[in-house]
């Protein structure tokens, strides 16, 4: 079946989202969105691990929410919380992505290109075997991985960026993981968190997804897996106790 193509120009999200699942109900595995402007919702709890969609422009917020299993490709920026409490897939952004990216994530993908902003990673969540990542490839804003109960978050500070220079570096985080090419100052760190150089045995763990992610935007992965990593992880499982009053 050729690929589907929508024209989104001065379409509501809406009509924009029900053309998308009539073509996926009729069998379409390969989806192209020219002239997105904003539209929300794009890919949101839409199912099939063979489906593929492009966004050809500027996706509005919550794209890929509560989806399990496409692959959504943004030739552009993405509005706020894209891949908000997605379970399964991945989301390839060749721009940059709004605050709140990957915002409670449950599994899948999510690589962005370039910088993400605030409160990327908040409450990431895991279970089991079901993992979500979320890779950045220049730099993340405050309060990054803030609340993280599971999952890795990787920050490559590409084309020479720094990849976490303001606060609230895992705030309140009790699960998952966090690794930053190079090191992220103390100052930076929120409640809770703590930062040590990456061992052997956890950049063996990164480098496939490293890899993975130079490969869908063309770079050269070497610079990325020859660097230094620092990881930033939960100090404990309980980062407020001392915030409750004692029985």
């Amino acid at each position: 079946m050729a690929a589907v193509r929508i024209d989104a120009k001065e379409l509501h999200y809406t009509p924009l989202n029900q053309q998308i699942r009539k073509a996926i109900c009729d069998g379409a595995k390969d989806i192209v969105i020219d002239n997105v402007l904003g539209q929300r919702f794009i890919g949101d709890g839409l199912r099939g691990d063979d489906v593929t969609i492009t966004v050809n422009g500027v996706p509005g917020g919550d794209l890929a929410m509560f989806m399990s299993g496409p692959t959504i490709i943004v030739h552009g920026n993405a509005d706020h919380a894209p891949g908000n409490t997605m379970n399964q897939g991945k989301v390839i952004i060749h721009g940059s992505g709004g605050d709140a990216t990957a915002h409670s994530m449950r599994g899948g993908r999510v690589y962005v290109r370039d910088s993400i902003g605030y409160r990327g990673g908040i409450h990431m969540k895991q279970y089991m075997e079901k993992r979500p990542i979320l890779v950045v490839g220049g730099s993340a804003r405050a309060f990054l991985g803030e609340y993280m109960a599971g999952g890795l978050l990787i920050v490559l500070g590409m084309n020479g960026q720094v990849p976490v220079a303001e606060r609230g570096v895992g705030s309140g985080i009790h699960g998952g993981e966090i690794f930053v090419r190079g090191t992220v100052e103390d100052k930076y760190l929120g409640v809770g968190a703590k930062q040590l150089p990456a061992t052997v045995e956890q950049m063996a763990m990164i480098h496939p997804i490293i890899e993975d992610f130079a490969k869908a935007f063309g770079i050269d992965p070497e610079p990325l897996i020859s660097a230094q990593y620092s990881r930033i992880a939960a100090a404990s499982a309980r980062p407020f106790a001392n915030k409750y009053t004692p029985e």
